[in-house]
């Protein structure tokens, strides 16, 4: 039996949903952040994790591995940062792994170099909810761009989604490779939750007037063509290290 998805996600593999309301900034910068490796220089706070601690580590990383739902919630982040983790649970769904992350500027070849595909369903049964990922805005970043590829190399069909403050999208991280192009000159902030999909999600989605396509904003083309070959330089040659370390 197939799992189970959210229409409006399952159709272009992305939704954008109504802006949310600002939260104070002190919420999210009194919170505790570890480092970890993700789509470019990155720290992340975590708001619920696997057993409460603070840890980002992948459910199926852990003992008895699981998929990347029931997180319990991180009490002394919890605590610190309300609003977060009611917009994290405002969908009512499944929630997993919940936290926010930390991105310092980069380039748009840095970004497509991080483009990465998520696990996020590694261990889930047929039959239920496919978790999907929740990226909400905090900082307010409208020269920056959340980027969508279904193939990494390939830039035709690139979806580019400006990220100013309150922007709220939710994205099958498992078809799409994702990264964050950040223009800004100071790091960005944003709540990234993992949600099963099902009926809860869908009601959600409805009831903030879910698009399943925007606009890109416009893009140089020679910006483009020096992004890609520099992109391609640096996979080949990760690649050709891999082979003489094999």
């Amino acid at each position: 039996m197939p799992h189970l998805t959210s229409p409006a996600v399952a159709e272009t593999g992305y939704v954008v949903l109504d802006p949310f309301d600002p939260v104070d900034a002190a919420q999210w910068r009194s919170l505790e952040y570890i480092g970890w490796r993700s789509s470019g220089v990155t720290r992340f706070a975590p708001l619920a994790s696997y057993d409460g601690s603070v840890d980002c580590n992948g459910f199926w990383n852990r003992t008895p591995p699981r998929t990347d739902k029931d997180g319990v919630w991180v009490d002394a982040q919890a605590a610190l940062a309300p609003a977060l983790v009611g917009l994290a649970r405002e969908p009512g769904a499944n929630v997993g792994r919940c936290r926010v992350v930390e991105l310092q500027p980069n380039t748009y070849a840095d970004a497509l170099y991080n483009l990465h595909r998520d696990d996020n369903n590694r261990l889930n049964p047929d039959g239920t909810g496919w978790v999907v990922r929740g990226f909400l805005n905090l900082t307010d970043d409208p020269g920056s761009v959340l980027v969508l590829r279904e193939d990494q190399r390939d830039p035709s069909g690139e979806v580019r989604i400006p990220l100013a403050a309150g922007c709220r999208v939710i994205v099958d991280t498992e078809r799409y490779f994702h990264a964050v192009w950040h223009t800004g000159d100071s790091p960005r902030y944003a709540l990234v939750t993992s949600w099963t999909s099902g009926p809860e999600l869908d009601a959600y989605i409805a009831a903030h007037h879910g698009r399943t396509r925007v606009a890109n904003p416009p893009l140089d083309p020679a910006l483009l063509a020096e992004a890609q070959a520099e992109l391609h330089r640096r996979l080949d040659e990760r690649a050709q290290m891999f082979q003489s370390l094999g």
